[in-house]
C-alpha cells in the first residue's frame, strides 16, 4: 500500500511539473496579433510636377518644381489592416514663370522692368505659389514579417480638392495695381478635383511608442479650372475669361511621423 501511495504522489508531482512547463513553453510560443486604433500624423513632402504630362499652362509651367508639402493627418487602422484616413497639406512653391510677361500691365516699360511703388521705387514684387490639398482615402498594409503584423507594405488611393493660386508679397512699399481686387486678374487661381495613388512602406511599433511612420511614394492627378471671372496673361494669351480645362500631373515623395491614439495588442496562444 504504501509503495502505492508512493507512486501515485510521484505521477501527481511529474503531471504538475509538465503542466507547468507546457504553460512556459505556451507563454513563449506567442503570436503576435494586428492593432486596432485611430491615429494623427504630421506629414512632409517634395512634390514635382510633370510638364510633359500636364496641359500647358499648368502649375508645372507656372511654378517651377519642387515644392514643399508640410500637412496634417487622421486615420483609423483596423484590425484587418485596412486604413480610413484623410488629409490636408498646405503646398509652398516657387517664384512665378516669366512675370513681367504674365503681369505686363504691372511692370514698367523699360530695359529692367520693375513693379513701381506709390513712392516711386522698386516695390520689389514677389509671386510665390501656394496651394491647399485636401483628401479622403483607403488604403491597405501588406504584411512582410509575422513578428510585426502592424507594418509591412502600404497601397493606397485617396480622393479630394486641390485649390492653389500665386501670393503676390512686397517689400514694404504699397503698390496698390497689384493689391486687392486687382491681384485677382493675375493670382492664376484654380480648383479641382484629384486623385492620388502611392505605395510605401507602414511602420507601427508592437510596443504602442512613439516611434511609428510611413514613407510613400505617390502620383496625383488633377483636373482643375479657372475662378476667375477675368485673366490677364500674355504668355497664354488671356485676356478675359479663362475657360481651359487643365491637367496636373504630381510626383510625391513623403514622410509621415503618426501617434496611435489607442490601441491594444493581442496574443494568440498556442500549445504544444
Amino acid at each position: 500500500m504504501k509503495l502505492k501511495r508512493h507512486l501515485l504522489a510521484a505521477a501527481l508531482i511529474v503531471s504538475f511539473q509538465l503542466s507547468i512547463v507546457n504553460t512556459l513553453n505556451a507563454q513563449v510560443k506567442l503570436k503576435q496579433d494586428t492593432i486596432a486604433a485611430p491615429y494623427i500624423g504630421f506629414n512632409f513632402s517634395t512634390i514635382f510636377a510633370s510638364k510633359n504630362l500636364s496641359t500647358e499652362g499648368g502649375m508645372g509651367t507656372l511654378y517651377p518644381s519642387p515644392y514643399l508639402g508640410f500637412g496634417l493627418e487622421a486615420g483609423y487602422k483596423f484590425q484587418s489592416n485596412w486604413i480610413l484616413s484623410t488629409d490636408g497639406t498646405l503646398i509652398i512653391g516657387n517664384d512665378l514663370n516669366d512675370k513681367t510677361q504674365r503681369m505686363p500691365a504691372v511692370y514698367s516699360r523699360d530695359s529692367s522692368p520693375f513693379v513701381i511703388g506709390t513712392n516711386g521705387t522698386d516695390a520689389n514684387l514677389s509671386c510665390y505659389n501656394r496651394g491647399l490639398h485636401f483628401r479622403i482615402g483607403a488604403g491597405r498594409i501588406f504584411t512582410l514579417s509575422p513578428k510585426n503584423p502592424n507594418s509591412g507594405i502600404m497601397l493606397r488611393l485617396m480622393g479630394g480638392l486641390l485649390q492653389q493660386k500665386t501670393i503676390f508679397m512686397l517689400n514694404e512699399v504699397n503698390a496698390p495695381q497689384i493689391q486687392g481686387d486687382y491681384a485677382r486678374l493675375y493670382d492664376h487661381k484654380r480648383r479641382g478635383f484629384s486623385l492620388s495613388e502611392s505605395v510605401g512602406y507602414w511602420f507601427m511599433s508592437n510596443n504602442y511608442n512613439f516611434f511609428n511612420f510611413y514613407v510613400a511614394f505617390e502620383v496625383t492627378q488633377c483636373w482643375n479650372h479657372s475662378t476667375r471671372e477675368y485673366v490677364l496673361d500674355n504668355v497664354m494669351g488671356l485676356k478675359g475669361p479663362d475657360n481651359t480645362k487643365y491637367f496636373d500631373l504630381f510626383y510625391t515623395i513623403k514622410i509621415n511621423w503618426m501617434f496611435p491614439l489607442k490601441g491594444k495588442t493581442a496574443y494568440d496562444y498556442y500549445f504544444f
